[in-house]
């Protein structure tokens, strides 16, 4: 560590530099920069660069490097494992940098490393273009595409990783470089599923996809249908084209409009088809559902980015989610999951949600370090609440629906998805068989291990 003197005259020389805003500790706004998506998050950086550019992000890396700084990266997003703050480190933060830039000719855009997935779709959607996001808008599109990215349309366009065209990056030594299939193809490589190991993402180019129509049909059953309403799902996907999607998932009633006030602050099974097309097909995919006594049901044609705002949650709340991925869904897991509803902690924002994989997930390319992407299913039991009173209740129910489906389990992660589970989660969300790959490539570009604040990968 650098003496007191060469910190206090560096950080200095930061502020002077830096185009956009410096914080330490003691400063007005520092408490409002280190503030994450998950309030249980509570670390205390030495230092915040909220950076306006690229030269920025240059600057920053260079004076946590002559501070001998370990650096955590900040993109747009939820960081729900809290990745991106750490105690006594520079944090380079991304959220300025949030422009992008859409190609309609050549159907790919250009996305900048804070953007969130609100910023990707609004600018997408005028041209009827689209490409794998997030199930919130509110997610960062950095983090999630590096993570690997899975969401609404991925059994139609394939995983966000797969639509990955570009990566600009600055790395551990400050220096700018470009990841694609033609430069650095093995750091282009590693940054399908590697996340944040490697540098800094200031910009990353995806591939977008035509989406003229996009329509939803969500319902909303008594809890004691679920067995009935997950076994007429799980048809409709194995039966259905790759364009139909969503979700079937325990929540609480949650106080709207459509939602009958009796059942508000109730379990609830919900039912979400989503479809890469119009209403009237999917209304006809959806009719074995339709044809369940439900109490709620909403249906129609609506535009992409704003299915993406339908389950935002709010920031502040304490969050702890997890998942294992499913190799089948037979009866008898669906009725081993049913049950573990009923301890779901209610009435809290916590959701119990099966998501269906298949389709281009599963046809798309196998080399990369994305292990789960020939799973059938994924469980994500997704805890979040807002009085710590309820940690402990609500992390063993994430723990015991784990725990419930292990049985059926292929032991594949999706990382984005967890927070600090140990070295072997991470390695069974990167691959086995990628580790020494991986290693490699984090030694070629981060050997210092500067970025460690992630789903971390050890040089070698």
């Amino acid at each position: 560590m650098a003496s007191l003197s060469k910190a206090g005259a560096a950080l200095a020389a930061l502020r002077e530099d830096l185009v956009g805003e410096v914080f330490a500790a003691g400063d007005a706004g520092y408490d409002e920069a280190r503030t994450v998506f998950n309030a249980m998050i509570d670390r205390r950086p030495a230092v915040i660069a909220q950076c306006a550019d690229v030269p920025d992000v240059v600057r920053a890396i260079r004076f946590g490097r002559e501070l001998d700084l370990h650096i955590a990266v900040r993109g747009g997003g939820h960081s729900v494992a809290g990745t991106a703050l750490g105690d006594g480190a520079l944090v380079v933060d991304l959220r300025r940098m949030h422009k992008v830039t859409v190609d309609p000719a050549a159907e790919a855009v250009r996305v900048e490393g804070g953007a969130t997935m609100s910023h990707l779709d609004r600018a997408t959607q005028p041209y009827g273009l689209a490409t794998t996001g997030g199930r919130a808008s509110t997610t960062g599109v950095g983090g999630f595409v590096l993570g690997g990215g899975t969401g609404w349309l991925d059994r139609a366009f394939g995983l966000a990783a797969d639509n990955l065209l570009g990566v600009e990056l600055v790395t551990a030594d400050a220096e700018r470089v470009h990841a694609n299939p033609d430069e650095n193809p093995e750091l282009f490589w590693a940054l399908h599923g590697g996340g944040g190991n490697f540098g800094v993402a200031t910009a990353l180019t995806l591939q977008l996809h035509e989406l003229p129509e996009f329509s939803i049909v969500l319902l909303m059953y008594l809890p004691q249908f679920g067995p009935e309403v997950i076994r007429t799902f799980r048809e409709i996907i194995r039966t259905g084209p790759d364009e139909v999607s969503g979700g079937v998932l325990y929540m609480t009633g949650p106080p709207e409009e459509f939602v009958p006030p009796e059942l508000v602050g109730r379990l609830l099974c919900t039912a979400l088809l989503t479809y890469a097309g119009g209403e009237d097909d999917l209304r006809k995919l959806a009719e074995p559902l339709l044809a369940l006594a439900h109490e709620v049901e909403l249906a129609g044609d609506m535009p992409y980015a704003d299915v993406q705002c339908m389950i935002d949650d709010p920031p502040g709340m304490r969050n702890y989610w997890s998942v294992e991925y499913l190799a089948g869904l037979p009866d008898d897991l669906v009725d081993v999951f049913c049950a573990r509803a009923d301890s779901m902690p209610v009435p809290t924002g916590t959701q119990h949600v099966l998501f269906p994989q298949g389709g281009a997930i599963a046809a798309g390319p196998h080399e990369y370090p994305v292990p789960y992407r020939d799973a059938s299913w994924a469980v994500h039991p997704f805890g979040i609440w807002e009085d710590p009173a309820d940690d402990e209740r609500a992390i063993a129910w994430v723990r015991a629906v784990r725990a419930d489906v292990q049985p059926w389990s292929t032991g594949d992660v999706y990382l984005n998805f967890i927070g600090d589970e140990g070295p072997d989660r991470v390695r069974a969300g990167l691959g086995a068989g990628n580790a020494l790959r991986l290693e490699k490539v984090k030694r070629r570009y981060d050997p210092d291990n500067v970025f460690r604040f992630n789903h971390n990968i050890r040089p070698v």
